[in-house]
């Protein structure tokens, strides 16, 4: 499937396409869509609280349910924080998420082509790459 950047403008496919819906899922508070009221994985209702092992353990859990719930072409394999207690303090934390690529998911084909992972880095903005 193809479809448009949404901060460039430019074509994205594949796993592009894949990472930006992630993106999407993640920025979207629960509530928020007028149409589709469940949407989002509740991640953004957590921002500004201490940083705790518990809340990094339902950071992990929000972010495995958030794209099994809504991105088909990946399945979550792990969700593994990757900082140092002193990124931690500074919030400069990374998340590193496994995922299973299936990329003819959308069409109803769910066989696997490949294992990929990407990074969610936390600090001055929260980025996917």
């Amino acid at each position: 499937m193809s479809g448009i950047d949404r901060h460039t403008g430019k074509l994205v496919d594949g796993y592009a396409s894949a990472l930006q819906s992630v993106e999407v899922i993640f920025s979207t508070r629960i509530g928020e869509r007028v149409m589709r009221r469940h949407f989002g994985a509740g991640l953004a209702e957590l921002l500004g609280r201490a940083t705790t092992p518990a809340l990094f353990a339902a950071w992990k859990t929000l972010i495995a349910v958030g794209i099994d719930l809504w991105e088909p072409r990946l399945r979550v394999r792990a969700v593994l924080v990757s900082a140092s207690p002193d990124q931690l303090r500074l919030g400069t934390a990374g998340i590193d998420v496994l995922v299973d690529w299936r990329p003819r998911a959308l069409l109803g084909d769910f066989s696997v082509t490949g294992t990929r992972n990407f990074t969610i880095r936390m600090g001055e903005r929260v980025t996917i790459q």
